[in-house]
Formats: C-alpha cells, sequence, structure tokens
C-alpha cells in the first residue's frame, strides 16, 4: 500500500514539474517576441511610415490653396476645347502656384526661358500675361511675374520634414482649362527619389524628389503639391507614363533662397560654381564602381569657371561648403542660391584619403 502511494506521488510530482516546465518555456518565449517585434519591424522597413488622418477643416485649407492655383499657357489661343490628343501639349497648358504678389512659380518645360511670355488664368476666370523672370531647365523650375494685384497667395512649408505616409494634395489642370485646379489625393511614396530623363538622346538627372500616388497628369505640371496644412511642399513636376501611381513634385526648400531675392529685388543673379556633380542616389545610374558615403561626386569641371584653374580633378568629392556637411546635390544648391555673385566660398574636398579645401569666388551664371 504504501508503495503504491508513494509511486502516485511521484507520478503527480512529476507532471506538476513537467506543467511548470512548459508554463515557464511560454512565458519566456512570449517575453522573447515581446522584446524582439519591434527590432523585427524597424529592419523590414528601413524608413518609418508615417499615417496623418485628414484635417477637420480640409475643405477651407484646400480652398485657399486653390484660389491661389493658376493655368498657364505659352499661347494666347487656347482653342475651344481640351479633349483631343495630346491637346495639353499642344496649347501648351500647365499649372502654377501664386507664391507672392506678383509672383508666380511653375516649371521650366510649362513656362519657357527666361523673358518668356505667359498667358495666365485665375481661379476667377480672369486673365493677365506675364513673363519668366527666372529659370532652371536643370532643375524644371521657373517664375513668372504678372501685374495683378491683390492675389491670394500660397504658404510654402518645409519639404525637409516630409516623411514616407505623409498625406498630400496635387492640385492642377489635369489635361487643360475645362478641368482646371482639380484636386487629387494621396501618401508621400518616397523621398530622396533620383530618376533620369532621356530626350534626343540627352540623358538628364532630377534629383531628391518627393513620389507621391496622388494622381498627376500632364497639365498638373507646375501646380503645388501640399500637406494637409495646406502649406505647398512641391512641385509637380513628371509621371511615370507606363505606371499608375507614381509621380514626382520638387522639394520647395530649393526655390525658398530664389524667391526671397526676386521678391526684394525683382531679379535673381544665379552664382555659379562651375562644376557638374552628382550625390551617391543619382551614381548607380553612371557607374557601379564609385563608392563614397557623403557629399557631391565631380564629374566635371568647367574650365572657363571659377573652378577651372584650382587643383579640383574629376573624381574628387565635394563635402562641405563653408564647413556646412553636404548630402545631396539640392543642399548644394539651396546654399549656393543665398550667397550672391562675388562672394567668396570655402570647399571641402576628399580625393582618396586626403582631404583639402579651396577657396573660390562665385561667377555669375
Amino acid at each position: 500500500m504504501y508503495h503504491v502511494e508513494q509511486k502516485e506521488n511521484n507520478i503527480f510530482l512529476l507532471l506538476v514539474i513537467i506543467g511548470l516546465v512548459a508554463l515557464f518555456t511560454i512565458l519566456a518565449y512570449t517575453l522573447f517576441l515581446d522584446s524582439h517585434k519591434y527590432y523585427y519591424a524597424e529592419n523590414v522597413v528601413g524608413t518609418k511610415i508615417y499615417h496623418e488622418e485628414e484635417t477637420d477643416n480640409l475643405e477651407q485649407i484646400l480652398q485657399t490653396t486653390l484660389d491661389s492655383t493658376v493655368g498657364i499657357s505659352k499661347i494666347k489661343d487656347k482653342g475651344t476645347t481640351i479633349f483631343l490628343e495630346n491637346s495639353a501639349e499642344n496649347l501648351g497648358l500647365g499649372s502654377g502656384v501664386i507664391i507672392s504678389q506678383g509672383y508666380i512659380l511653375t516649371n521650366q518645360h510649362v513656362s519657357g526661358n527666361k523673358y518668356s511670355t505667359c498667358y495666365i488664368t485665375m481661379h476667377n476666370g480672369a486673365t493677365d500675361t506675364g513673363v519668366v523672370v527666372w529659370a532652371s531647365e536643370d532643375l524644371d523650375l521657373a517664375i513668372i511675374k504678372i501685374n495683378m494685384k491683390n492675389l491670394e497667395t500660397a504658404t510654402l512649408g518645409d519639404s525637409e520634414n516630409v516623411q514616407i505616409g505623409n498625406r498630400v494634395y496635387a492640385i492642377g489642370n489635369p489635361v487643360g482649362y475645362e478641368l482646371q485646379r482639380t484636386v487629387t489625393s494621396g501618401i508621400v511614396s518616397g523621398i530622396n527619389r533620383t530618376i533620369r530623363l532621356e530626350d534626343n538622346e540627352k540623358k538628364t538627372y532630377m534629383e531628391e524628389l518627393i513620389q507621391t500616388d496622388a494622381t498627376i497628369n500632364q497639365g498638373n505640371s507646375g501646380g503645388p503639391l501640399i500637406n494637409k496644412n495646406g502649406e505647398v511642399i512641391g512641385i509637380t513636376t513628371v509621371k511615370i507614363d507606363n505606371a499608375d501611381g507614381i509621380g514626382f513634385a520638387i522639394p520647395i526648400n530649393i526655390i525658398k533662397p530664389i524667391i526671397k531675392k526676386i521678391e526684394e529685388t525683382g531679379k535673381f543673379d544665379e552664382p555659379y560654381l562651375g562644376i557638374t556633380g552628382y550625390d551617391k542616389e543619382a551614381i548607380p545610374y553612371l557607374s557601379n564602381n564609385i563608392n563614397f558615403e557623403t557629399g557631391i561626386y565631380i564629374e566635371e569641371i568647367d574650365k572657363a569657371g571659377p573652378l577651372g584653374k584650382s587643383s579640383l580633378i574629376a573624381g574628387d568629392i565635394l563635402e562641405k561648403i563653408d564647413n556646412i556637411q553636404i548630402e545631396n546635390i539640392n543642399k548644394l544648391k539651396e546654399y549656393i542660391y543665398t550667397k550672391n555673385v562675388g562672394d567668396t566660398v570655402t570647399l571641402t574636398i576628399k580625393r582618396k584619403k586626403e582631404t583639402f579645401e579651396i577657396i573660390t569666388t562665385l561667377a555669375k551664371s
């Protein structure tokens, strides 16, 4: 009898031990998963994604920007309809946004080059003739001067703070004036994008673009891309023709120094450094054998420019300007635009394991 009871007690004790071991195993595994789930999430998605809710006063915010969005045509006679093949291209139609009293920001491919004439249509149907006072084919941006007063101006945001997942709205004329100031919504689906454009065997690169899935069509070019607060964070420029939901906008920050100078002086004399370079986002288009972490890869130096007689050579890396770290080509341009022709700047250059400085004077572009 004693042996039977002892055997039963041993079996019971064994079951208790097995149960406790199983319990502790489950608890330990659960704690392990909790401690690692955020680690896995951060490594699967390399960039933080933000989700934003719609704002309560969205209609009012959009209306303000709608009133500051204009239609732009290169020809005065817009025709009777835009529902024709290639109508936006043939009529030279595009969009723009009023950035201050008397000035409109748009794409260079919409307005044309400096001193070109454009025809502007306001939100209320009023029209005016504008003249391009500044344009950059490389940036695909232009500023137009008009004579109208008491205009509704857009608020410029900070494109440096744009994050993937931010809610955005594209405003413009998608196929012409009959559907002017159309609003499409989406999110920021990519940042710091570099794309290659080819036209008649000429290759150009647009860098540091904002990618969005908000619908962008040909007539939207030059219109504003705004955030949920109604602030302009970019100017829409191109879309991928063979893919839906892939459009791009030029970050607004790069143009801010130019806007400021034109508002103050009525003109902008572009300072010229005299180099052609690319940041690391564009380098894969050029070569797989060029490696650097930050800065600008110098591909070409204008021999007649400010650095033509300096010790700078192709293949050098421009790391800093006036001791400011340069992470991409837009940051370099943005800083140069704050300077004036004749100003002196100090470049920090890296060549293999050597780092040195070059002092140069900015010329007029």
